[in-house]
């Protein structure tokens, strides 16, 4: 039996409010982190409900990755491992937010990992799969070196509430283009821990463990090691340089100052992937569990130099956060508040992405 789909008043499919809200509030960070325009207004134009999402990208991303698969067979690598790269990114916007649907988002989620680990030996920087030792477990990353003989220098890369390592392409390829190496992870409640390690608010822990992996690798500079996070990666990456003094330099993007005054104002999407990722059994207790994730008192132990910036216009993490981040900390800091910028100010990644990667370069000696 077919579904009947609302009509507005012009005649045309009615978007249900899930709906609406992914594409007005993260349009600009597919585009921007390598989702093709067209792809993105296809994909969206044929989705009237949230039931829909996970399935309708997982679609495209299957033709992207299909292209991949007939270029590799022709010995065309490159081209293999960009078309390779498309299908990952399409798969991780189908999976981002479907936790209504844990079956469905996690068959999403392996497609992503395997055409990820797939590309990652095709690209002009090659890469590799790492499990890093935690607490009696491992967390997964993937590290990609810089050309020339090593050691090299390495910015340890802190994913957000919905994303995961496999979303950091674009950012990726900008540090490693200026001879740093990245090492991309997925800490507590994110990509593949998402599913049996809670978000904790304490996440020093995780960066703690990624740190002593990197400093046990001949290849890596054990003195020489930033550490950048995105939105609440950049919560993430913040307190990782507050408690762990191995880190030379950070880089925080719109991550908040206290997650719980973010927390009620955020949308459906968000809270509810929140409460599903810190494994909370309502959204009472999710926002418990958001009252752990603070720099009160924490952000004065910030000692290294850190690069902070906001968006004007950010909805999600307002400025002000970026700008009580920099007030608190005790070491040399910038701070940028890009006017018009949106969330992580995916709208204007000119503004910022390059400029802080440049500085995370000067310091650490690229």
């Amino acid at each position: 039996m077919q579904t009947e789909k609302k009509m507005d008043a012009a005649g045309l499919t009615k978007k249900d409010a899930r709906v609406e809200t992914a594409i007005h509030h993260w349009a600009p960070r597919f585009v921007s982190s390598g989702v093709p325009l067209t792809d993105f207004e296809e994909v969206t134009a044929g989705i009237s409900r949230w039931d829909e999402w996970c399935a309708a990208w997982s679609a495209r991303a299957a033709m992207h990755e299909e292209l991949g698969r007939k270029a590799l067979a022709g010995g065309y690598r490159l081209s293999a491992g960009e078309h390779f790269n498309r299908a990952t990114i399409c798969y991780h916007f189908g999976k981002f937010m479907f936790v209504h649907d844990i079956p469905q988002m996690q068959a999403a989620h392996r497609k992503v990992i395997e055409c990820r680990q797939l590309a990652l030996p095709l690209l002009p920087h090659p890469g590799e799969r790492v499990e890093m030792p935690y607490q009696g477990r491992s967390l997964a990353g993937i590290l990609r070196k810089p050309a020339g003989k090593g050691p090299h220098p390495v910015v340890v890369m802190c994913v957000g509430l919905d994303s995961t390592k496999e979303e950091l392409e674009v950012y990726e390829n900008i540090f490693l283009a200026r001879g740093l190496g990245t090492l991309s992870f997925d800490g507590p409640g994110q990509g593949e821990a998402e599913y049996d390690m809670p978000i904790r608010g304490d996440y020093e822990v995780a960066v703690k463990a990624v740190v002593d992996y990197v400093t046990a690798r001949a290849d890596l500079d054990a003195a020489r090691i930033g550490l950048w996070g995105v939105s609440l990666g950049g919560y993430y990456a913040a307190r990782g340089a507050a408690f762990e003094k191995r880190i030379r330099a950070c880089i925080s993007l719109s991550g908040p100052y206290s997650w719980v005054e973010t927390f009620d104002g955020r949308n459906e999407l968000s809270r509810e992937a929140f409460r599903v990722r810190s494994h909370a059994k309502d959204m009472a207790a999710a926002r418990e569990n958001a009252k752990t994730l603070t720099l009160e008192g924490v952000a004065k132990n910030i000692s290294c130099p850190i690069y902070v910036v906001g968006g004007e216009l950010d909805q999600l993490t307002p400025p002000h956060n970026a700008e009580r981040i920099a007030a608190e900390v005790s070491g040399p800091c910038e701070l940028l508040i890009v006017k018009g910028g949106n969330h992580v100010v995916n709208n204007r990644r000119y503004m910022f992405q390059t400029q802080t990667a440049d500085w995370m370069a000067d310091i650490l000696g690229s």
